[in-house]
């Protein structure tokens, strides 16, 4: 990050909004003239609806997920947060297991795409509301197919790659600005007796990204490279390990299990084990990390630390 004492920034404005986050808020579009890379700003809508300040943001957070992943990626954000993301060898089938996530929350969604969207994913898109497209790319039958969607918002992009430009955050009197959170994890470490298998290292790596998008206190609970449920949001960790479980159900039987910041408490292991989870991935790094270890332990959950944190407020 740059060591200037002061930081100028130069903005020009791209549009007035109908209203901001809620109707009694105005609200403007800014655009970066600097800035060329594959962003909200600077896509292209092909269709639909203007954009509100919600979706922008909405937007923002989905492009900015799918930016993570080389293979075929799709993601489905409500308020920012994934509800339901998946790899997959095509878009059509990381599409799929992406709405399996949590079909209800999907409803109203924004889905984000790393490659072009072709006619059949299109068809499973517009069989259930949805808000927004953004996509590098699309096939001209399935822009026939997203168009019959009078108010569907389609947006295209720039080809992708990752947003290195700082982070920064707007503050009353202030602004806080930093290094933006692009750092890849290095060798896993392994500190329960029973080390995981690839298939559970695999699945951990997935949730591990994914949980890196997701509003802390955040637990992803995955498997296969889909996600099957995901608690965002909440103010303790054995909250978002139980909204996740809840809302994966059966699924959480021998899925894998991330945590964006490190167990204070056994109690959330103790959780994860009740459902079924067999493998967790998380920081490490707290006063009890030895009573979390022996809980997983207990239970024969591997267990890896990663020593890097995914803190998003």
């Amino acid at each position: 990050m740059s060591e200037k004492q002061r930081l100028n920034l130069d903005f020009e404005k791209v549009q007035d909004l109908r209203y901001g986050e809620n109707p009694h808020q105005k609200a403007a579009l800014y655009r970066d003239p600097v800035f060329s890379g594959a962003c909200v700003v600077n896509a292209t809508q092909l269709h639909g609806k203007e954009l509100s300040f919600n979706n922008i943001v909405d937007l923002d957070a989905a492009l900015e997920f799918v930016k993570e992943f080389e293979k075929p990626v799709v993601a489905i954000i409500k308020h920012t947060n994934p509800c339901g993301a998946a790899c997959g060898e095509t878009v059509l089938e990381a599409y799929q297991k992406a709405h399996a996530c949590d079909p209800l929350s999907a409803f109203g969604g924004i889905v984000a795409l790393n490659r072009e969207c072709d006619a059949e994913t299109a068809k499973e898109i517009t069989s259930t509301f949805k808000e927004a497209v953004i996509a590098p790319c699309y096939e001209g039958a399935a822009l026939e197919i997203l168009k019959q969607k009078k108010n569907l918002r389609l947006l295209e992009t720039a080809p992708l790659s990752k947003t290195s430009e700082l982070d920064m955050k707007k503050i009353v009197g202030g602004l806080l600005v930093q290094d933006r959170d692009i750092m890849d994890i290095g060798d896993l470490k392994t500190v329960t007796k029973r080390a995981p298998d690839k298939e559970e290292t695999d699945a951990m790596l997935f949730a591990w990204k994914v949980a890196k998008h997701v509003k802390s206190n955040a637990i992803v609970l995955a498997r296969d490279e889909q996600t099957v449920g995901v608690g965002a949001g909440q103010m303790s960790r054995v909250d978002a390990v139980e909204m996740a479980v809840r809302k994966a159900g059966e699924r959480s039987k021998g899925a894998n299990l991330a945590s964006d910041a490190f167990f204070p408490f056994r109690d959330a292991i103790d959780a994860a084990a009740q459902a079924g989870i067999t493998a967790i991935i998380q920081p490490g790094g707290s006063i009890r990390d030895d009573e979390v270890v022996r809980a997983a332990d207990e239970h024969n959950i591997a267990m890896v630390f990663t020593g890097v944190r995914h803190f998003r407020h």
